[in-house]
């Protein structure tokens, strides 16, 4: 008899290992689609680092309405994917609903806090790479003048623009910095010809560097600053490459990472509030051969001290989102 209890129980092991083998975890990406060569396509890049490396595969889908939000959750979880990835602060309050509901399943957010005991919240400090590239476009600035072009008018992006004006005036304090937001909607992450509009009225104004936080839209914002002959600057993945010599650089926000994290601890990930800044390799600035004969050996040692001193506490950028203010506007 104990020895077939010891048989069963072998059998039940690996069976339950069989089973937690075959938990494949999801992506769920935010409006503006897959490739968006900015936010959600570098957290297709984690996932597909992931699967590389482990031979696993993933599940995904792209979101075409809001609606659609709850859906994907739920039909993943019931489906037995684990962990649930989703990008974006939008997922926030659905997500607050759905995980309750799914006790066993883990879940991780980017960019939105959801206090629930299998949710992992992934937060970035945005306003540190923003500070950084701002200081980068003072100083390739020869007008004086350089400007930002958000997505949605939310808190979040406020955090981009008000950490690049700070870099901005640390170098120059007498700089102009003028700022546009894409729109009040989500249609604003995937607006590249309103983008480009908005570049082109801030060239008007006398612009020579213009910093774009806006997911897709940003694709015209980068392609008009390369038509009119001045600099752009990339955000959340390295975006040099799509207009080689003529992006100053990316502010990189390392959303491949968290991905990547999330599914290589598959159903063991730990749940908790996690964040992601230029300390422990979450926030960076973008170098490489598109760009290296934008900027000198002297910004680049400016920069990397301004990142040193960051990532000791020596020099803290004040976050936007902790009081809805930005002391340098």
């Amino acid at each position: 008899m104990s020895l077939m209890h010891k048989f069963l129980g072998a059998a039940a092991a690996v069976a339950l290992s069989a089973g937690a083998a075959l938990a494949e975890p999801a992506l769920i990406f935010d409006l503006g689609g897959k490739f968006d060569k900015s936010f959600n396509e570098a957290a297709f890049g984690g996932a597909t680092r992931w699967a590389e490396e482990t031979g696993g595969t993933f599940r995904e889908i792209e979101l075409q309405s809001e609606a659609q939000r709850e859906q994907a959750l739920r039909r993943f979880a019931e489906a037995g994917a684990n962990p649930i990835v989703m990008t974006g602060f939008a997922f926030g309050n659905v997500l607050s609903e759905v995980a309750p509901d799914y006790p066993d399943t883990k879940f991780a957010i980017i960019d939105m806090v959801v206090d629930s005991p299998n949710v992992r919240s992934v937060v970035f400090n945005e306003h540190e790479g923003s500070y950084l590239v701002g200081m980068m476009a003072a100083m390739a600035s020869e007008s004086g003048t350089v400007s930002f072009i958000g997505g949605m008018d939310i808190p979040l992006i406020r955090k981009f623009a008000c950490g690049y004006v700070q870099g901005v005036k640390a170098v120059n304090p007498d700089a102009t910095v003028i700022q546009n937001m894409t729109g009040t909607t989500p249609a604003a992450w995937n607006d590249p010809v309103k983008g480009s509009e908005l570049t082109k009225a801030q060239i008007a104004q006398g612009a020579d560097v213009v910093y774009a936080a806006a997911g897709g839209t940003g694709v015209g914002v980068l392609q008009t600053a390369a038509d009119e002959s001045i600099l752009s600057i990339g955000v959340d993945s390295n975006q040099n490459y799509l207009h080689s010599g003529k992006v100053l650089t990316s502010m990189m926000k390392r959303v491949d990472n968290a991905v990547y994290d999330a599914m290589t601890s598959g159903v063991d990930l730990e749940t908790g509030f996690n964040v992601m800044g230029v300390a422990n390799g979450g926030i960076d600035y973008a170098m490489d051969e598109h760009n290296a004969s934008l900027v000198s050996a002297d910004m680049k040692a400016a920069v990397d001290m301004a990142k040193g001193k960051i990532a000791s506490g020596e020099l803290a950028v004040h976050d936007y989102m902790s009081d809805n203010t930005c002391p340098v506007e």
